[in-house]
């Protein structure tokens, strides 16, 4: 009896395999030289900015390195990943794959060769743009991107996360493979920014939270996660921000990379807005508004509410503590407050940090590196710049002025906070 329990188990065992191989195998898609070039120029265009909305060329482009070469380096938690070469090079980047073998990688995340290709390409985001976006794209890179011969460098993915044939059970178990669908309850502006934000902007791939295996957490769609060494906000009500985002806030985030009631583009998501949503038409952009501004529950908001939260921010900050005895509030009178200070209900360019969404968040993560890194002139507002004080503050006196700012804010005290900002300042820096 034991002996037929001990063949049926591993019987069963092999049958498993083996139907498992036959899922994971994929066949190689032949080599095309010269790849198609047949396109007309409006499908040119409209494969550049997709390709932009897409994030392409940032994620395929090192810091000083030749876009869409490869070799940008990610740090995740299962080791570091360097993105390949999608210029139109035959050798080493995909100028010998076919418009199929193509839309097989954005749809399956299968390589033109058979192997899958890692989650951090986010192929199950472009799976729900039409055949005739992915096309687009494909022209444009095959048209207008210079061939580049550059070798991808190797991951420091650990064995044996990175046997590519585990991929295929991770994807049945994790990846959503369904095409993006038309909601007929809502507008067409709300389906076009649903699927503009599910497909090739990919926001849920940095918004949503992530669990213990990488999967996006599809409960939890948009509820913030973290990426890079920054946090990503939720996007939905569960965000903690006290003044809501409302389609006019998202629109003025999208468009200028600051939102004056909740703070500045930076970290990994400056590029996505000016190197990336930039590329879309105004109309895009609103239906994108409208499609979050709807899932954070902000489209019928009541002003009134707005008003009250931001006149009572400002009334906080007029009442300061003795400067002589309170050092956050010193410190930031003297580091901070020049730039930062509103004296009427109009915010105007600069955040007031107290309704700020780095300052309400659950961990100071963002405030701490926009202190520490400051804001560069190609993030958050176009030519508006904060110094960063990396150099300038010990972790003594960045906790002392976040503590400070939280307080002031309405908020308890980040726990252990000295400790935090130590650990922010020496964690490693990402170039975006």
């Amino acid at each position: 009896m034991l002996k037929r329990i001990v063949y049926g188990v591993c019987g069963a065992a092999i049958v498993g395999l083996g139907l498992f191989s036959l899922y994971a195998w994929n066949p190689a898609i032949d080599p095309v030289i010269p790849a198609q070039t047949d396109y007309s120029p409006q499908v040119i265009e409209q494969g550049k900015t997709l390709a932009a909305a897409g994030y392409c060329s940032t994620c395929h482009t090192p810091p000083g390195g030749t876009a869409y070469a490869g070799n940008y380096e990610m740090h995740t938690d299962f080791g570091t990943i360097y993105s390949s070469n999608i210029t139109p090079d035959v050798e080493t980047g995909i100028g010998n794959w076919s418009e199929a073998a193509f839309s097989r990688a954005m749809r399956t995340g299968v390589s033109r060769d058979g192997h899958h290709l890692l989650p951090a390409f986010p192929y199950e985001h472009f799976n729900k743009m039409t055949d005739d976006d992915i096309s687009a794209i494909y022209a444009y890179i095959m048209t207008s991107v210079p061939a580049v011969s550059q070798v991808k460098k190797d991951n420091g993915i650990p064995f044996p996360l990175n046997i590519r044939w585990f991929q295929a059970g991770w994807k049945l178990l994790f990846a959503d493979t369904q095409p993006f669908e038309v909601n007929s309850q809502q507008s067409a502006k709300w389906n076009r920014g649903a699927y503009l934000a599910q497909g090739i902007a990919h926001c849920g791939a940095c918004h949503t939270p992530r669990n213990a295996l990488g999967g996006e957490k599809y409960a939890q769609m948009y509820q913030g996660a973290a990426i890079d060494g920054w946090i990503a906000p939720s996007l939905t009500s569960t965000s903690t921000s006290p003044i809501p985002w409302r389609s006019q806030d998202f629109y003025e985030y999208l468009t200028t990379g600051n939102s004056p009631y909740h703070g500045s583009a930076a970290g990994p998501m400056a590029p996505v807005m000016h190197k990336g949503l930039s590329a879309l038409p105004s109309s895009d952009l609103q239906a994108i508004s409208g499609y979050f501004a709807d899932l954070a529950g902000t489209n019928k908001t009541d002003q009134s509410q707005t008003s009250s939260t931001l006149q009572a921010a400002i009334t906080a900050q007029h009442q300061q503590p003795d400067l002589r005895i309170d050092e956050g509030a010193r410190l930031y009178a003297s580091a901070c407050q020049a730039c930062h200070y509103n004296s009427d209900q109009l915010v105007k360019g600069r955040p007031l940090i107290t309704i700020g969404s780095a300052t309400h968040l659950d961990a100071p993560t963002n405030l701490i590196n926009v202190i520490l890194d400051g804001v560069r002139n190609d993030q958050g507002i176009r030519g508006v710049v904060m110094p960063g004080f990396r150099d300038a503050l010990s972790d003594k006196d960045i906790s002392a002025i976040a503590a400070y700012l939280r307080q002031t804010a309405g908020e308890s005290t980040w726990p252990k906070l000295q400790q935090q900002v130590g650990e922010i300042r020496n964690q490693p820096r990402f170039e975006h």
